[in-house]
């Protein structure tokens, strides 16, 4: 299998860090930079998304396995790792796989459950652009806008929009086996097993993802975690709170 792409700053101990569904390592791009201050950042790009390669196959369990592909590659030792969304429950599968190779686990707004599918409209509106058609940014923009009215997901979108050719643009996902694998992403569980290091679930203060039921849950699997809210933020806490997001982790990892 390839390897996984990455953007590797800075130096010290590893901070691995996953980005959600329809994603980028490059998301996290400036609190990477924070980060490398203290540590060796690893910006990663899971498989069918951004710079890493497509596959047929996707589950959390094959995203677990690369991920251990990639340690192994750099010889990585002690690593922290911070996951986001389906970022972080690929964080959780690979603690419960592979629990020697993680010092901290930092999850950001993600339980250890099943979701009720929630994303059909984006994929639905992704698969509506037709780049034999819309040949500027621009124009897949539009066509964006007919199905999302939120500004803020079409732009985290257009990210993942690049110049294939001289003439033609491209999605970086693999918008066919996401959507085909889309249950995947939500319905999936963990395995009946718990993680005894050192976890910390945050949560975005205006997000339902990790509800109080959750925490029972989370207790369960991750027996030495905590669970603190980042102020006024939603999903994508650590873009909508980067401050706060920055300060409560390093807190946690440097104790």
């Amino acid at each position: 299998m390839p390897l996984l792409h990455s953007k590797i700053l800075g130096q010290g101990q590893p901070l691995l860090i996953l980005h959600g569904f329809l994603g980028m390592g490059d998301n996290w791009k400036t609190l990477a930079n924070q980060f490398s201050e203290h540590f060796e950042v690893h910006l990663i790009d899971q498989r069918n998304h951004g710079r890493s390669f497509h596959s047929d196959e996707f589950s959390y369990e094959l995203m677990s396995s690369d991920l251990s592909e990639y340690i192994t590659h750099y010889n990585l030792k002690n690593c922290n790792i911070i996951g986001h969304s389906m970022g972080g429950k690929t964080a959780m599968q690979f603690s419960l796989n592979y629990p020697d190779l993680i010092d901290k686990l930092i999850v950001a707004d993600i339980a250890p459950k099943v979701y009720p599918a929630h994303h059909q409209y984006i994929l639905k509106a992704l698969q509506e652009v037709n780049f034999k058609e819309q040949k500027s940014r621009k124009e897949i923009e539009e066509v964006l806008k007919l199905y999302i009215d939120e500004f803020g997901v079409i732009q985290f979108l257009m990210k993942n929009v690049y110049r294939e050719t001289k003439t033609d643009l491209a999605y970086r996902f693999n918008l066919e086996v996401l959507s085909d694998r889309y249950e995947e992403v939500v319905k999936s569980g963990l395995p009946d097993s718990i993680f005894e290091k050192p976890t910390l679930f945050l949560k975005g203060s205006k997000s339902s993802y990790i509800t109080k039921a959750d925490e029972v849950l989370i207790k369960k699997t991750f027996n030495n975690s905590k669970i603190l809210e980042i102020s006024n933020s939603g999903h994508w806490l650590h873009a909508e709170n980067p401050s706060e997001f920055y300060t409560v982790v390093m807190i946690f990892l440097i104790n």
